[in-house]
C-alpha cells in the first residue's frame, strides 16, 4: 500500500467532501480516503498495482473539482 495527498480546489461544503470521498472509495485499489474541507485535500491509501495517482485525480476532476 502507498499513500498520496492530493490538493483539491472547489470544495465548499460537507456535501462536496462526501462526493469526493465516495468517488475515491469506489475506485478498485483504494483502501481509505480521508477528505478534509479545512485543508482542501484528500489523503488516500491505495494499491499502486491496481490504481494510479493519475486515476485518483481523474475521478476527482470528473466529480467537478480541481485536483493537484
Amino acid at each position: 500500500m502507498e499513500s498520496a495527498t492530493i490538493k483539491i480546489a472547489g470544495m465548499t461544503c460537507m456535501g462536496c467532501v462526501r462526493s469526493v470521498t465516495n468517488v475515491l472509495q469506489a475506485l478498485p485499489g483504494v483502501t481509505r480516503a480521508d477528505v478534509s474541507l479545512e485543508h482542501g485535500e484528500a489523503r488516500v491509501e491505495y494499491d499502486p498495482a491496481t490504481v494510479s495517482t493519475i486515476a485518483l485525480k481523474a475521478v476527482i476532476m470528473k466529480a467537478g473539482f480541481e485536483a493537484n
